[in-house]
């Protein structure tokens, strides 16, 4: 079952000619690209140290990780990898040997729960299943898998194996010696690395092992937290690192002993713990690495950003990278050493070895950079081109008094401050959205620019995943004008604008907003020029046509809703009216309880017939990736380019895409080894789960029709008569503090005119 998916994960590994110029780019203690450690395995996927967490690991990482195995140790004295002393924690136990619950003394705090040296090997084997405990991760595969004793990872074959003593002074009291195990292991089995917190441990250890062949290493767990033998804490150790030599070779540390993490959740300067243990000679390993747990502000939920960050800067590199997802981190390692070579060889060797770039889809950004700044403000759009988006966007609206701008929707709600200002104007209007809203087309455009904007999440309400608080309210809206010059001052490869509600507007409202489109355009003479990409987006075939004349514009259609096929006769539709379409990412790649279940065949449907495909919204957050794509938006923006090959993406986050699509290409000629990163193979991982535990399927998606696709003709541009009767704020009272973008303050406003009104 899960050997099948593994054969998807190929991972293209080239033993070379070590390059020594090369080599001593990386500011590690030897000169050598940082370690790739797999703590339990693949075990941000599955349960921890499990058989499937150990294969994957070694599937989709670099050809040399190390695995990391948690030691404890059985009422018979078997080693089994366990994360966790409480084996409560982390399998059912607990339903098994509902009594077998006990306290202990461990390291001077009482603890309860199931204990292994309470059982012996036999009992857990035949009976224990393991499970997940980290509720963002898939609870499909627990209760499949046993526990693994060290000789089941061992038995693996992993390139380098590390084992972890956390506890060797607790087994030492209850007459299990770890010792006598070790010894035992390292002779029979082999050990690269064995790390404890504990330096009594690696003192008793030291002269037992072959230091040529084991390194020992250190852990400092939080700097409040004491040490077992000395009674010191770890933060009063770190200010000795020369004792630390005389019995291990390097330290373990979590991530924020290197760079810390102030109150705010933004990075503070680093410290010089890297550079001092290198001069002492002391390896240095990162722990605390998660794809799904919230970092700094500073990486813009990119897990990659945050790997790059303790390997890739001037200063220093650490050794080695302990992590639940050892395949981001060794893309990581492997992108730093593709630009390390790129910068190494010759020119000519580069053009020769095809390491240019390769042909990419367009990195199109929704709303500008949208998840650094508030969406469609000047520092969102500066940020875009900054990050390397080749198209940025605009989606235009107009204020009451006919100025075009960009805002990301009609209602101005939920992107900016207007509740608490403009609360009397809110309204609902069944033709654009069901809930109520304040919409632009009933503020002019000096209400408008008295409103600051806001960075929102989608997420906010979801996982408590905020973006970047300190920009929150930077930035100026810019009128589509603005947005032009900005363009055309920053030599963009191309603008993306898009079209909304235009019937509503010209037959409501007085408003045309084509016209203002085209006015814009002309003024900026973007109709004359072929030197930018000019791409027309809308969800209507009518706007689309009022375009079809200007030979440098590409129209594009916006299909919203989720399809699930695209038949010959709308796909011809279409081609009368667009040359390219944006899709919803599940249109592409269906999901079900976080898991892609296939690839449909839209894209190529669409492509076979010259349209061009965009996809929309990628955004960097784990809560939004499917399982499959290991909470690493990196391999979902893989998985829609290199592997179901579409021409461009949008997305919140340009900077992410740009690191992956504007890398150099491996060559056969790359120093030490290269790492390809795989697309994910859409639906393989749900068929790993058995089919008594999979979830039900989901109702089926229609598949795109004639009619989804043309629209009736824009009606005339009508005046009204008379300015429509103001609606009363107590008639629309339910649907007002339904909608989520109102703020508390602007709901008690709300209210207050509500009691003056009756």
């Amino acid at each position: 079952m899960i050997k099948n998916v593994l054969l998807v994960f190929l991972v293209i590994h080239a033993t070379l000619a070590n390059s020594e110029s090369a080599s001593k780019k990386w500011l590690t203690l030897n000169g050598r690209r940082p370690s790739v450690i797999a703590r339990g395995g693949f075990s941000g996927l599955f349960p921890e140290s499990s058989d499937f967490a150990n294969q994957m690991a070694l599937a989709t990482s670099l050809s040399d990780v190390a695995v990391l195995c948690n030691l404890q140790l059985t009422k018979d004295g078997v080693g089994i990898c366990q994360g966790d002393i409480r084996l409560d924690n982390t399998t059912n136990i607990a339903m098994v040997f509902e009594k077998g619950s006990k306290t202990y003394k461990v390291n001077g705090q009482d603890i309860t729960g199931w204990f292994a040296i309470d059982f012996t090997a036999d009992q857990l084997l035949a009976n224990v299943s393991l499970v997940q405990n980290i509720f963002s991760r898939p609870s499909a595969f627990d209760a499949m898998l046993p526990i693994s004793t060290v000789d089941d990872v061992r038995s693996s074959n992993p390139p380098a194996f590390w084992l972890n003593v956390q506890y060797d002074a607790f087994y030492t009291e209850n007459k299990l010696s770890v010792t006598n195990y070790i010894q035992k292991a390292t002779r029979l089995q082999g050990v690269n690395y064995i790390s404890s917190p504990e330096i009594g441990f690696l003192k008793k250890i030291n002269g037992l092992v072959n230091k040529a062949k084991t390194k020992l290493v250190f852990v400092l767990l939080d700097k409040n937290a004491t040490e077992p033998t000395t009674k010191q804490t770890y933060g009063s150790i770190l200010g000795n690192l020369a004792t630390i030599k005389a019995f291990a070779s390097g330290i373990v540390v979590p991530k924020d002993y290197i760079w810390p993490v102030n109150a705010a959740n933004y990075l503070e300067a680093p410290t010089s713990l890297v550079n001092d243990a290198h001069k002492l000679g002391l390896e240095v390993y990162a722990s605390g690495f998660a794809n799904d747990f919230t970092t700094s502000y500073n990486y813009s939920y990119d897990p990659s950003a945050e790997y790059l960050q303790f390997i890739d800067n001037s200063q220093f590199s650490v050794d080695g990278l302990i992590t639940d997802f050892p395949p981001t981190a060794s893309e990581a390692v492997e992108r730093y050493m593709l630009f390390l070579y790129s910068t190494y060889i010759p020119q000519e060797r580069q053009i020769n070895n095809a390491c240019l770039y390769a042909e990419q889809a367009l990195i199109i950004s929704h709303n500008g950079a949208s998840g650094v700044y508030a969406g469609s403000t000047d520092l969102a759009y500066q940020q875009a081109v900054e990050d390397g988006a080749n198209i940025i966007d605009c989606s235009v609206q107009m204020s009451k008094d006919g100025v075009a701008f960009c805002l990301d929707s009609v209602d101005v709600t939920r992107d900016t401050t207007a509740a608490a200002s403009f609360m009397s104007l809110s309204t609902t209007i069944p033709e654009i959205q069901e809930s109520a809203g304040i919409f632009s087309f009933d503020l002019s455009w000096s209400d408008i620019q008295t409103l600051q904007p806001q960075l929102t999440s989608p997420f906010e309400n979801k996982g408590g995943l905020p973006r970047n608080p300190a920009n929150k309210s930077k930035g100026k809206f810019l009128t589509l004008a603005e947005f032009l010059e900005l363009a055309k001052v920053k030599a963009v490869t191309g603008i993306l604008i898009n079209i909304e509600n235009a019937a509503y507007l010209a037959s409501q409202k007085g408003l045309d907003i084509v016209s203002a489109v085209n006015t814009a355009f002309g003024n900026a003479t973007f109709g004359m020029q072929s030197t930018q990409k000019v791409l027309i987006q809308s969800d209507d075939t009518s706007v689309l046509s009022k375009f079809k004349n200007v030979p440098a514009y590409s129209r594009v259609l916006y299909l919203k809703d989720e399809i699930s096929d695209a038949p010959r006769t709308p796909v011809e539709e279409i081609k009368k009216y667009a040359d390219a379409v944006t899709l919803p990412r599940f249109s592409i790649v269906p999901t079900v309880n976080g898991f892609t279940t296939g690839t449909t065949k839209v894209v190529n449907e669409m492509q076979a017939a010259n349209i061009s495909v965009f996809v929309s919204v990628l955004r960097n957050e784990f809560i939004t990736l499917p399982f499959d794509y290991f909470s690493d938006p990196t391999i979902e923006i893989a998985t829609y380019t290199s592997g179901i090959g579409v021409d461009g993406i949008i997305t919140e986050y340009p900077a992410t895409a740009s690191r992956y699509l504007r890398n150099p290409c491996s060559s056969n000629s790359m120093p030490d080894s290269s790492y390809s990163i795989i697309p994910a193979e859409a639906g393989s991982l749900l068929r790993t789960v058995p089919e008594e535990t999979q979830p039900p399927a989901s109702s089926p998606t229609p598949a795109l029709d004639v009619a989804d696709v043309v629209d009736p003709p824009l009606p005339a541009v009508t005046k009204p008569a008379s300015p429509p009767p103001a609606t009363s704020p107590h008639s629309n009272a339910l649907q007002n503090i339904a909608n989520v973008g109102l703020s508390l303050v602007a709901i008690m406003a709300f209210t207050l005119l509500s009691l003056m009104c009756n």
